[in-house]
């Protein structure tokens, strides 16, 4: 039997717990005991990504009669960041992501001890990101923001990148800004275009046999039917020469907003409460 120095027997066969920190399965439960109990670990840290942007700028308006305190704004989850670093980028890699947005993917990534590198169209969010970095990490362990087009600046970039983590506007879902290069305010067939850009110089970004992990999740158009734009985002991947590795369903935390929105949602037009987001890995051959 093998001690440490304190004379604790040292267990070689971990745990899936100890190992992954949650079960590598398809569906990733955010609603989950071990998930809150590592959520609660992270939000000590004080991480505020919703700020550096507008609040309430999900379309789910109506909440407020019952819940006064609810926020639209949609915030990342660090739970998520961690397990997609821990299990996708080779430790102290380098991260890249395109669609930078808050700060919880850039925290979480240096926190971690590896070295990330994202591009944010707005100053306004990357100066809250800088911000909020340095009240949290080391002066000498700050994550890297662009502020810019991400079609540009990725051409300018020297290095190539161990990992590809992040996610993208769900088209018009949430407008961030009126800015003109900004996805959300594009019509479809634009933004899919553009989108298609920006993920193919990623991709030229990244190491041979690194992966590519992107959080998205279908949306509806004026009419209410679903655009497809998950099958539309793989369908880019594989054009560009990305192979489909893994498919997650990442099941939200905070179910009583959906509990809510029932009423509006399936009562009245017979649309479901979408509680998924879908995290799809690519892997670079």
């Amino acid at each position: 039997m093998s001690t440490d120095l304190f004379g604790n027997e040292i267990i070689t066969k971990l745990s899936i717990k100890n190992r992954f920190i949650v079960p590598p399965f398809s569906i990733l439960d955010g609603n989950s005991g071990d998930w809150a109990n590592r959520l609660r670990m992270w939000k000590k840290l004080n991480i505020k990504s919703e700020i550096g942007r507008n609040d309430n700028i999900l379309f789910n308006k109506g909440l407020e009669k019952y819940m006064p305190n609810y926020n639209n704004t949609s915030i990342f989850d660090p739970v998520l960041c961690e397990l997609m670093y821990r299990w996708f980028c080779p430790d102290n890699g380098l991260i890249i992501d395109p669609f930078a947005g808050g700060s919880v993917r850039g925290i979480v990534a240096n926190y971690l001890g590896y070295k990330y590198t994202g591009i944010e169209l707005r100053h306004e969010q990357v100066n809250s990101n800088r911000e909020q970095a340095l009240n949290i990490l080391e002066v000498n362990n700050q994550p890297q923001w662009y502020i810019g087009d991400s079609e540009q600046i990725l051409n300018d970039l020297i290095p190539t990148y161990d990992f590809a983590f992040t996610c993208p506007p769900y088209f018009n879902l949430e407008v961030y800004s009126d800015l003109e290069q900004d996805l959300s305010t594009m019509d479809y067939d634009t933004f899919i275009c553009k989108y298609e850009r920006i993920i193919a110089n990623t991709i030229t970004k990244l190491k041979p046999k690194s992966y590519f992990v992107i959080v998205v999740g279908e949306v509806r158009d004026k009419q209410g039917y679903y655009i497809d734009f998950v099958g539309d985002t793989k369908k880019i991947f594989i054009r560009n020469g990305m192979k489909y590795y893994n498919d997650f369903v990442y099941k939200e935390r905070g179910l009583l907003s959906a509990a809510f929105r029932v009423n509006n949602n399936f009562v009245k037009s017979k649309k479901n409460v979408k509680i998924h987001q879908n995290v799809i890995c690519f892997l670079k051959p």
